[in-house]
């Protein structure tokens, strides 16, 4: 087979020009600042400007939250998942997930919008919220202990203190490894990965129970967790494709990261948009057999009106298509192809979550609007310029990982 490999020698393949970000930080921060408060601004302006603006901005808000919420998950799993499995292949690309997965602070502090109504008992986001609507419905009444405001604050604390220690773990080692050399940060982060992997499906579910599927407070389904995490794996995958390909338009790890290793991001791309769609019909089909009218409305009210075209969109462009667009071998070492369906993957991602938040608003025709965009860009870009604070001018990939020659080698077979 031809050898992509480059013919350097590693430590020019390693220099500082290649592997970190030097003056491409700061010029990256002040643009994706600049994007993130714009697209706010322009937001709350459309708000003001709409007539029930403010609960359509909420729902929209917690939308492209959930958006950027899940590559950060993702990007933890992902990490833990490779230390788990003591890969190789991935060490190249590896650093770029710690620093999404690191990027907890950012997330903490933009959660605060979906935060304050529900302590301030205002229902304008989750009807749960005010205790009047709980005590005027029997259901919802059975459900007051763990739909109490107080206890779901300090739900979310324990997650975001579970992501940011998880995080800040595998980041803070990797780190300190590449100073120290020392090879038993890797056997550290390889020893508590399971541990890791626990911690996180346990409180990846109860967040997304508690920040989605109790936008419908009487719906219950037993894998919407594992629907949401199935989610985030498409989005990461897709997310690190497009951050390798940014970098290296800019000159970095310009033949660090080959078509090897494309290739395989490519296959886990594959992977995760078929298990997105076991997933998303095991739990229609099991939802639609039980007939039980508590789960049935929530699926009736999406197949009602637009919203059937979004569900139609979704089963053809979130897995019907990219199962057909990214099942030739061609099209994973292909990296701009690569990029074309990982941005295609995103969009669907985004769709997807659009699917499940805004029909809470209770209508059946199609509520889009220019502020769900506004507020895309402008979480994105926060969530950008905070992803570049995270990473500094740290190396962009673990120097003294014991793995990184076979990464750095890495052939398909």
């Amino acid at each position: 087979m031809q050898n992509d490999h480059p013919t350097q020698p590693i430590s020019e393949l390693l220099a500082d020009r290649q592997t970190r970000l030097n003056g491409l930080g700061p010029r990256s921060f002040s643009g994706l600042g600049l994007l993130g408060i714009s697209g706010f601004a322009a937001a709350i302006g459309l708000t003001l400007a709409c007539t029930d603006g403010w609960r359509y901005f909420f729902h929209s808000y917690l939308l492209s939250y959930c958006f950027v919420l899940s590559i950060s998950l993702g990007a933890l799993f992902f990490v833990a998942l490779q230390h788990a499995t003591r890969a190789g292949w991935s060490v190249v690309v590896r650093r770029l997930a710690e620093f999404l997965a690191a990027n907890v602070p950012c997330l903490v502090i933009l959660f605060l919008p979906i935060l304050i109504p529900v302590l301030l008992d205002n229902s304008i986001l989750y009807k749960w919220a005010s205790r009047s609507i709980i005590n005027s419905d029997e259901l919802l009444r059975h459900k007051a202990p763990y739909l109490d405001a107080t206890f779901f604050a300090f739900r979310a604390v324990g997650y975001f203190f579970v992501w940011w220690m998880l995080s800040q773990f595998f980041l803070t080692r990797s780190l300190e490894q590449d100073h120290t050399k020392d090879i038993g940060e890797t056997l550290r982060m390889e020893r508590w990965s399971p541990l890791a992997i626990i911690l996180f499906a346990g409180t990846m579910t109860f967040a997304s129970i508690d920040w989605l599927m109790s936008l419908s407070p009487s719906f219950y389904s037993t894998i919407f967790g594992l629907y949401f995490f199935a989610g985030s794996l498409v989005a990461v995958i897709a997310a690190l494709i497009l951050v390798a390909l940014v970098l290296q338009a800019a000159g970095r790890l310009a033949h660090v990261i080959t078509a090897e290793h494309y290739h395989d991001l490519g296959k886990l791309l594959f992977t995760f948009v078929v298990f997105w769609g076991y997933i998303a019909f095991s739990q229609y089909l099991l939802i639609w057999y039980a007939n039980i009218p508590e789960e049935t409305q929530w699926y009736a009210v999406r197949q009602a009106g637009d919203w059937k075209w979004v569900a139609i969109v979704l089963v053809a462009g979130n897995l019907l298509i990219p199962c057909v667009g990214l099942l030739s071998r061609h099209v994973k070492r292909q990296k701009y192809l690569l990029g074309f369906w990982a941005v295609w993957l995103l969009v669907m991602h985004w769709i997807d979550l659009y699917w499940i938040v805004m029909p809470n608003l209770g209508v059946e025709k199609l509520s889009f609007h220019l502020m769900d965009i506004c507020l895309l860009l402008g979480m994105i870009g926060i969530y950008g310029a905070s992803l570049i604070r995270t990473a500094g001018n740290n190396s962009l990939v673990p120097l003294a990982d014991p793995r990184l020659g076979e990464s750095l080698t890495f052939e398909n077979i």
